[in-house]
């Protein structure tokens, strides 16, 4: 079959379409999935970049996210039938095979009826971006269905898992406001719901964001940029808030305004159950899937690709994530 393998660490040149052996069901609890499309995220660019949390096993097979249909099942398969479209997160770290290729296998258990709504390219784009705001906002950050008088800041709305979490915080009452960078993501930011869209190369996220909650801060912020930008958000938050990200903080960040306003800090990684092989922990993230396709074909949650790419131009699309300013996500058709 047709895959783009990683050949070492390096730019994106490294990811070259070549074929290699198809894969074939190892457990009777497996399905083989006849992949039509996969999405691209940061982390694959990352991992690209500097080596698989697996290196020794390079080459490698990138791509957390797959779409496809069911070709064949194990013995003992019970949510799945031939022909079924399905969708999750699965590989690509280094160890298991990725979804940069045709076909992939993966334990029914971790994944999910494809939303009957979106095309495989919009499901594709999905799972990683899904999970991560889910479990950011409503795990990590506790939003839930009652928090109709919660704001809520996030960071990067317009990006891959900013605009799926503006979404996900006003299904369940928050108001919202965002950073953006231009007038044009501002427009789609509102767009998704976002009540303040901020321009922060103009102003000052902080001053707005305090001006918009009557000089309290939000009670979640939810960062997805990472550095400085950490402690810079620490004065947005009412005292006893909750400050969520996806980054590590850098080594030289003063946590002296987070501890005085007594805030809560969490990290947010939805690769843990997938790095730790921790089965109970993925079984959950594939009802979390099951629930934003429910919520997808409700048209109550959006997706927004902004491109999709040929297997062929897997290197092409790298380049293109890593230049930075991206609204949505990326996608690659196989």
């Amino acid at each position: 079959m047709k895959a783009v393998l990683m050949t070492a660490a390096g730019d994106p040149h490294v990811l070259q379409l070549v074929d290699i052996p198809e894969p074939t069901i190892q457990s009777p609890t497996e399905i083989l999935v006849r992949l039509k499309a996969a999405g691209i995220n940061p982390i694959d660019t990352k991992l690209r970049s500097r080596g698989t949390f697996h290196p020794d096993q390079i080459p490698s097979v990138l791509g957390c996210d797959g779409a496809g249909i069911v070709e064949a099942i194990g013995s003992n398969v019970s949510k799945f039938k031939i022909g079924d479209h399905v969708y999750f997160c699965n590989g690509g770290l280094g160890i298991k095979q990725g979804n940069y290729a045709e076909l992939t296998t993966i334990d029914e258990k971790f994944a999910a009826h494809k939303p009957q709504t979106l095309s495989f390219e919009e499901a594709a784009a999905v799972p990683l971006v899904l999970l991560t705001a889910w479990e950011a906002l409503y795990d990590r950050g506790g939003l839930t269905i009652s928090s109709t008088d919660s704001s809520v800041l996030i960071h990067a709305g317009a990006g891959g898992v900013g605009h799926v979490a503006i979404q996900l915080a006003k299904s369940r009452g928050a108001r919202v406001c965002t950073t953006v960078s231009s007038e044009a993501k501002a427009r789609f930011v509102r767009d998704l719901g976002a009540d303040l869209a901020i321009a922060y190369q103009q102003i000052d996220f902080v001053e707005a964001t305090l001006a918009w909650t009557q000089g309290t801060g939000v009670n979640i912020a939810f960062d997805t940029v990472g550095g400085k930008l950490i402690e810079q958000t620490f004065p947005a938050v009412q005292i006893y808030g909750d400050l969520v990200t996806i980054l590590e903080p850098p080594a030289d960040i003063s946590w002296k305004v987070a501890r005085t306003r007594n805030l809560r800090f969490s990290f947010e990684l939805m690769l843990t159950p997938m790095l730790l092989n921790n089965v109970d922990l993925q079984v959950l993230q594939a009802d979390i899937l099951a629930k934003g396709a429910a919520l997808i074909d409700e048209n109550k949650l959006k997706i927004h690709v902004s491109e999709v790419f040929a297997l062929s131009e897997a290197a092409k699309a790298h380049q293109l994530l890593e230049s930075g300013s991206m609204v949505g996500k990326l996608v690659l058709t196989t």
